[in-house]
């Protein structure tokens, strides 16, 4: 009669057999060698802008925060980078729904064809392009030839310009999510004799949503951390004109805080080096706060979805 193997003895073999595997071991060193350089890369960036903007923040921490551009550095504030980041985090996400869209009928509606495929490959192909190229593909399409309906340059072209830059992005993680979905899942609602369009409304899109969601915090991230698109599309250096509207704070004159970050650097270090940091710390603030939201968001809809 054969030995019976218990789970204690199973765990016990699988243990031993996990020690002897040196190549694995090797493997796991060097995963935790990369996530300490990384911890390490990421505490000695939080250190320096936190070290230099000790003072700033100490000092005149509200000031800083409310007060617009100015030539002086006692008087210099990043307000107007904080609302016009703040806007272009808004027209960012009003155009995910395109890219969402756009995953869904590629991995759901269309065929598996060459086209179909050549379409997939361009897309993960965009998501690797400088972000400068976007910018002058804002400055071309949306600057120019839709200046009636954009202002120019002004926050609508920059916020429509960093949505195609995160275009590729959003839908690469969307088509990933859905990929993720088991086709038992599908099988079964069809069987059930719900239609392709009810399959994708109450099945996969339930199932995919979480990841979904942590793609459109990945983009507003990037967007929010992005200076040369606003640059080539006319963002303001160092001054913004002064806004009486809704309609003149999107079509007039903008700034965003990567550009505060950006002008602030080039000027004296010894003046203006606690104003870069500062406004470096604000905009990590300000992402973290806008990603926060999105998190939780994203896990309010997973609780309910009891996934």
């Amino acid at each position: 009669m054969a030995a019976i193997t218990t789970p204690s003895e199973i765990r016990a073999g699988l243990e031993k057999r996990r020690g002897t595997n040196t190549g694995g071991q090797i493997f796991r060193t060097l995963l935790l060698v990369a996530l300490v350089l990384a911890i390490a890369m990421i505490g000695a960036v939080l250190w320096s802008v936190g070290v230099d903007s000790w003072s700033l923040l100490i000092e005149r921490p509200w000031s800083f925060l409310s007060n617009p551009s100015n030539s002086s550095a006692e008087l210099a504030g990043v307000a107007q980078g904080i609302r016009g980041s703040v806007t272009l985090a808004a027209i960012v996400a009003a155009t995910f729904p395109v890219g969402v869209g756009a995953a869904i009928y590629l991995e759901e509606l269309a065929d598996d064809n060459f086209l179909t495929r050549l379409i997939q490959v361009t897309v993960r192909n965009l998501a690797g392009v400088p972000s400068i190229v976007y910018g002058l593909l804002g400055l071309a399409v949306f600057v120019q030839q839709l200046r009636g309906l954009t202002g120019g340059p002004s926050v609508i072209s920059a916020g429509l310009t960093l949505g195609v830059l995160v275009f590729p992005v959003v839908v690469i993680t969307t088509s990933e999510a859905i990929r993720a979905v088991p086709q038992s899942l599908r099988d079964a609602a069809y069987g059930l004799g719900a239609t392709q369009w009810e399959v994708i409304r109450h099945q996969v899109l339930p199932a995919a949503m979480p990841g979904v969601l942590t793609g459109v915090v990945l983009s507003i991230a990037r967007s929010l951390g992005e200076a040369a698109p606003l640059l080539v599309v006319g963002a303001a250096p160092f001054y913004s004109t002064g806004v009486k509207n809704t309609l003149e704070q999107l079509t007039g004159a903008f700034t965003a805080l990567p550009m505060n970050v950006a002008v602030f650097a080039r000027l004296p270090a010894d003046t203006w080096a606690a104003h870069a940091a500062a406004a470096s710390v604000v905009l990590l603030v300000v992402i973290f706060v806008i990603n926060l939201a999105a998190i939780i968001l994203r896990n309010r809809i997973s609780k309910k979805l009891g996934r």
